[in-house]
This record gives C-alpha cells, structure tokens and sequence, in this order.
C-alpha cells in the first residue's frame, strides 16, 4: 500500500511502521477526526476465513472496552473490500523488543518497573475475562516516558479458535514466549499469559532468552521438558529473591505458577518497595530529633509585693541598732535557691533513700507541699578559717602571759626584798 492510500474514505495510510506474522502496521491520519491513528491490516491469507473474521471482530470489540492506562486503545475495527483492520492510538516510541536488541540486558529498577506495569494492563483483561495469548515483547510498546502499552490483545486467541487448523501457525509465531501448554496445543489461560510475561521479564534482566532450538520443534520441547534456568545464572547482579520470583513464573506447571497477572504484579510491587525501603534504612541519613524549647522553672511562692530597693545609708557605727530585714515568705532551699517545680512528684511522705538526689518535698508556710528541689551542697565559707586565726592568737596570748609572770616576781622580789 502507498501513502496515497485511503481506506473507506477516512483512514489515510502515511507509513509503515511495522510488521508481524499477522498483520502489517501503519501510521495514518483519521480525517474525520484530525488524529493520528495506528492502523493494523491483517494479512491477506488470515481473511479467507469467515469464521475467523466474526472471531476478530469480536475480539476487537472486547478490547476496545478496555479503558486502561497500559492497554493500547483500540478506536475502529472495519474492513475496506478484501482488506480487515483494526484502528488504534498511536504510540510514540519503541516495542520493547527493539529496546533489549539495543540496551542488552535492562537494569533491575527499569526492569521491575515495566514489569509491573505489564502485570497491570494485562491483569486488568485478565478480570474482564480477555486472555492476550501472545505476550511477548514486540506486543509491548514503550513510549518516551517509560510508560508501557500492550497490543494485540485477543488476535491470536481469535484465530486459534475459529482455525483449528491453522493453530500451529499461531503458535509457531512466536515459540520463544509461549507456555509449555500452549505449546502442546492446548488453549491459553491466564496462567499461560503468566509464563510469558516470566519468559520477558527472563530476557529484560539477562538480554537473552531462557530457551534456544534450531527449530520449532525443539523450542516447543524445550518448553516442555528442559530445566528452568535461574536469571542469577547469566546475570549475578539481580537480587536472588527477584529471580525466585522469576523462576516461579516460568514453572512447567500451571497450577505452580501465580494464576494471574494481577497476582504477580501484586507480588513484584511488593518486592519493589521493600527494596526502597531498604534503601532508605541503609543510605538515607537518620533525621534529627525534633529540638523542643525547654520551659523557664516555675517558682512556686506565696504571693509577695513589689520589692523597693532600700535607699543608701551610712555605715553602720558601734552601737548603732541592727536594721530589721524584711523576709520573703516563698520557701527557698539552701543556698537562697527557689523551689522548682518538677513534672513528676513522688509521693508525700515516701521514704527516701540514703544518698540520694531524688526530689522530695518540702512544707511551706501553710503546710501544705509548695514544691521539690534537689539537695545541694553546702556553701564553705571564711569561718573556719577565722577560728583557726582566733584560736592561734589566744594561744600565743596565753603564752605570752605565762612569760610575764617570772618577770613580775622577779620585780616584786627586787622591791620588796
């Protein structure tokens, strides 16, 4: 098809974008609507079959119920002569097969991320009863923004079952992603959606695939009966538990793996926060306490006047009367310090130890408990010190008398004598 090309006079084909073992890929204009639309044309050997068509277009149908974010929307589906299409949003960016042919292997965070969100589109057909049946990472676009759309849901499951016949020819479209059962020809569940988003997630961690074959013969053998291989084995660097986690997705068995989507979404998210959380734990620095103001110590006291500093007077005389001094009735502990007020009091009357700093309460003047403070040790003060000097000099006085006394004798006798 040119560029020319137009179909039912609305549809007109720009480019091609891409192509698959069903169905060829275009960017076109919708005129009537003035977008950009992706046009997917099925191939020419798929429309011979009527029943196969009705399947499709059902199919479609259910698909463009789907209104979610990392779900491709599905616009139009209709048929221009011989040619069947299906109208959908354009997506700007790149499938995510195209991704790993270009990065390799994608690193654990950008990994999980794309991950969960194919678990979280394809889960939500999953709940509306719609099985892909061909998850594989050329169905998965990824725009600029990293945000995930898958396509192509139902197309596969439409021709497996209206051409019996032709179902190898499905199958064999992309034997590296699907499970073990489909390859043995059986219908696809859920569960087989599953293993394939563990066979994609297997390849974004390491940039290979699990399983290789010459053909599709032993592909679909290898499906079935070689050991699964762990993701550690060609990339140490995942983390272990996140390749256990891969490794139950890609089980032979289906009951062994998680029964939907949504399930192993729910799981990868979990896992994916409490490595966050860890994160945070080991490298993230450990905020400050919060600094509280501590309050200014409440004095408990009687109520008392202003305090008017006395005026100067002369020195005091010998003989001149003491002033009398006006006393503050608030007690006050030793030292002249005011009795704090504590957050917890002990008990009145409980029996203190001996040594100890512990508060304790105090009477005041109406006798009732006006506050606690902590014992303090007593001032030192000059005293000591002015009687050891009192004390030496009335030593040496009475030396000096006892001195005196032969000499008064001794001059009594001179006179008397």
């Amino acid at each position: 098809m040119t560029n020319e090309t137009v179909l039912n006079g609305r549809y007109r084909l720009v480019a091609q974008q891409g192509s698959g073992g069903m169905a060829v890929i275009y960017k076109a204009i919708d005129q009537a609507l003035g977008r950009t639309v992706a046009v997917k044309i099925l191939r020419p050997s798929l429309t011979n079959d009527p029943a196969f068509l009705a399947r499709f277009r059902n199919e479609a149908r259910s698909v463009a119920n789907l209104a979610h974010p990392n779900i491709v929307t599905v616009h139009d589906v209709g048929s221009d002569g011989p040619t069947h299409y299906i109208v959908m949003e354009f997506i700007e960016g790149q499938d995510l097969k195209r991704i790993i042919k270009t990065d390799g292997a994608l690193p654990v965070e950008r990994a999980l991320n794309l991950a969960i969100q194919i678990c979280s589109g394809i889960g939500f057909a999953h709940r509306a009863g719609l099985v892909h049946a061909d998850v594989k990472p050329q169905n998965i676009l990824v725009t600029r923004e990293d945000v995930v759309k898958v396509t192509d849901f139902g197309i596969a499951q439409a021709l497996s079952d209206a051409q019996p016949n032709e179902k190898a020819a499905v199958v064999w479209g992309s034997p590296h992603y699907f499970a073990p059962e489909q390859a043995k020809g059986e219908k696809p569940s859920p569960a087989a959606d599953v293993y394939s988003i563990g066979i994609v997630m297997f390849e974004m961690l390491t940039g290979k695939l699990p399983y290789m074959g010459t053909n599709q013969q032993e592909l679909a053998l290898a499906h079935i009966r070689e050991r699964v291989p762990l993701v550690t084995e060609i990339n140490p660097t995942v983390p272990e538990n996140l390749a256990k986690i891969v490794f139950k997705t890609m089980s032979k068995d289906p009951v062994a793996r998680y029964r939907m989507a949504d399930q192993l979404g729910h799981i990868l998210m979990s896992y994916r926060d409490r490595g966050r959380e860890n994160t945070m734990q080991q490298g993230a620095p450990i905020p400050a306490a919060p600094v509280i103001p501590s309050r200014p110590p409440v004095i408990v006291s009687q109520p008392q006047t202003p305090t008017i500093p006395p005026a100067p007077q002369a020195p005091l005389q010998v003989g001149d009367a003491l002033p009398t001094q006006r006393y503050d009735l608030a007690p006050v502990a030793p030292g002249g310090t005011p009795f704090r007020q504590q957050a917890a009091q002990p008990q009145v009357g409980a029996p203190i130890p001996a040594g100890s700093s512990r508060p304790f309460p105090t009477q005041g003047v109406t006798g009732q408990t006006s506050g606690y403070y902590v014992p303090q040790q007593p001032r030192r003060t000059g005293g000591s010190t002015m009687d050891l000097i009192t004390i030496a000099l009335a030593i040496l006085a009475f030396f000096a008398v006892a001195c005196l006394i032969p000499l008064y004798i001794a001059v009594f006798q001179a006179q008397f004598g």
